[in-house]
């Protein structure tokens, strides 16, 4: 039977998404579960698999008629076994092979790699990135993830570990990270430590739309706060500018929704303090596919074998 179909999985540390593409990578179904209700890694991994049988059922699909599952997750990973190694954010996940897991369980073929790695595919492929020839893609969610394409090829390393660019430092001293380290950027500019300083600002729990729409209409206190996470990202950026030299950075997230007075700052950090030549060549982007490009790379994954 003709392969018509893939279905997709991006894991993060809020949302679990499962969907359903056909093979030019258009979404045909979506199901979201909330993360946070999933607390144990078999209750997750029974979420994923009960989700992907009634996707299955409900559209009357043969699974001779789809490729492959592909999956995002939010840490590092081994891609060749296809082996969690921990999840900073989503606790008790330590070197699980989530690939023969799932396997077993699907009985279809499974491919995964880090979220940010998968996001980096999909707008290379499809969106802001597409065109370039060296890009690097940043997820602003719970975590700070980063995708790294070098000569059109994503780069892995030889441990499948690179790209992690929220856990990039930015100063001496500062928050311990959920990684482990040290005034990482993740420490700063990740949503639950957003949401943080402005509880601590206006003395109550402020979603981050709420928060960008009050920055939006010239709040003074929302103002101040997201150009200093726009500085601290910034200065994130700064290295990785001066290191790569990418043709553009491609942000997306939640955070990123806050939109031109996040961007706006990052352009100014990175072109205040980056090397000139670095940081007049680079371009900094919205995602073009939003809240879909996790689902749309982890197609791209399992779809060109990568």
């Amino acid at each position: 039977m003709k392969k018509k179909y893939i279905l997709a999985i991006d894991l993060g540390g809020t949302n679990l998404k499962i969907g359903l593409l056909d093979l030019r990578y258009k979404i045909i179904f979506k199901h979201i579960l909330n993360t946070r209700k999933l607390s144990r890694k078999e209750q997750m991994i029974c979420a994923i698999v009960s989700s992907i049988d009634n996707i299955i059922k409900e559209h009357n699909l043969k699974k001779e008629s789809i490729l492959g599952v592909g999956l995002g997750v939010p840490g590092p990973i081994d891609a060749e076994k296809g082996l969690v190694h921990y999840l900073p954010n989503i606790p008790g996940w330590k070197e699980v092979n989530l690939k023969r897991i799932l396997e077993k369980r699907l009985n279809l073929p499974v491919a995964l790699d880090n979220d940010a790695n998968v996001m980096a595919l999909a707008e290379f492929r499809l969106g802001a990135a597409k065109g370039s020839v060296n890009a690097v893609c940043l997820t602003l969610g719970t975590g700070v993830g980063g995708g790294i394409i070098i000569d059109g090829t994503l780069y892995r390393s030889k441990t499948f570990a690179a790209g992690e660019i929220g856990h990039i430092p930015i100063n001496e001293t500062g928050p311990k990270c959920n990684c482990g380290g040290v005034a990482c950027t993740e420490a700063y500019v990740g949503n639950t430590r957003i949401k943080a300083a402005a509880k601590r600002i206006f003395g109550k729990d402020i979603p981050l739309e709420e928060l960008s729409a009050l920055a939006k209409r010239g709040n003074r206190k929302a103002l101040n706060l997201w150009n200093k996470i726009g500085e601290r990202l910034g200065i994130g950026l700064v290295g990785v500018v001066n290191l790569l030299s990418p043709d553009c950075i491609v942000i997306g997230g939640g955070v990123a929704n806050a939109g031109k007075i996040l961007f706006d700052k990052v352009r100014a950090v990175i072109l205040e303090r980056a090397m000139k030549v670095q940081a007049r060549h680079v371009k900094i982007f919205k995602s073009k596919l939003g809240n879909d490009a996790g689902l749309i790379g982890a197609a791209v994954l399992i779809k060109e074998g990568i």
